[in-house]
């Protein structure tokens, strides 16, 4: 069912180092920091909203930086939500648009910032977008079924999503592990753009992957220095 949400101009947030949500994407968190469960008390009683932010680590060095957030983070909707026989909770956030983080309002007793929504462009024509689209789903099938473990579901899934923004949001928190890169694809807001750095490494993964292949050989994971 649709619903329609109205972006507060102030929100609560978690920042957690290496992470980065995206825009439709569905992140599942385990809340058990004191300070994090009144956050979810609060906005499981509110309007369910609250932002992830990835640590910006550059500035985490500064002794007087308390978990600086990096600067474009996105707000989520918490679609589903257990509670734990030891006050702990397992949820499910649903990522629902990029914002900037303007400033820090309070840090007690859980942070809270203040944020402006971001919105994509195209970057290039519709032609353009839906080709290099398939091209990356074409790729990230390649990856997923060199990668050990396999991904089919997932290669089955992007498949199926046709708008490229939605796509290169999906694709990049689901098949870039990457820290760093993903970060800078959530600080991307042209999706041409987005879609040729995530084509950038996913080819990369794949000639990786390739040798990892080739040295490989028959050897299994666990004797791979046998070879």
């Amino acid at each position: 069912m649709e619903m329609e949400i109205t972006l507060p101009e102030e929100v609560p947030v978690m920042t957690l180092q290496g992470t980065a949500l995206f825009p439709q994407a569905l992140m599942p968190l385990h809340i058990f920091e004191p300070r994090y469960r009144q956050m979810l008390r609060d906005v499981l009683a509110s309007n369910r909203l609250f932002a992830v932010a990835g640590l910006d680590v550059q500035r985490a060095s500064d002794p007087t930086a308390f978990e600086p957030p990096c600067r474009v983070a996105t707000v989520g909707i918490v679609r589903a939500c257990q509670k734990n026989d030891n006050g702990t909770s397992n949820l499910l956030l649903q990522g629902l648009c990029r914002v900037e983080v303007l400033s820090i309002a309070h840090d007690e007793p859980y942070r809270r910032i203040r944020v402006r929504a971001l919105s994509s462009s195209a970057g290039a024509s519709s032609v353009e977008n839906e080709s290099l689209r398939a091209e990356l789903a074409r790729l990230i099938s390649v990856k997923l079924r060199l990668a050990p473990g396999g991904g089919k579901e997932m290669a089955d899934f992007l498949r199926t999503v046709d708008d490229p923004e939605i796509f290169s949001d999906i694709a990049a928190f689901s098949v870039c592990e990457d820290s760093r890169l993903k970060q800078r694809l959530l600080e991307t807001l042209d999706v041409h753009r987005r879609l040729e750095l995530l084509r950038g490494r996913v080819a990369s993964d794949i000639d990786r992957l390739k040798l990892w292949r080739k040295v490989q050989g028959r050897l299994s994971d666990d004797r791979i220095s046998d070879n």
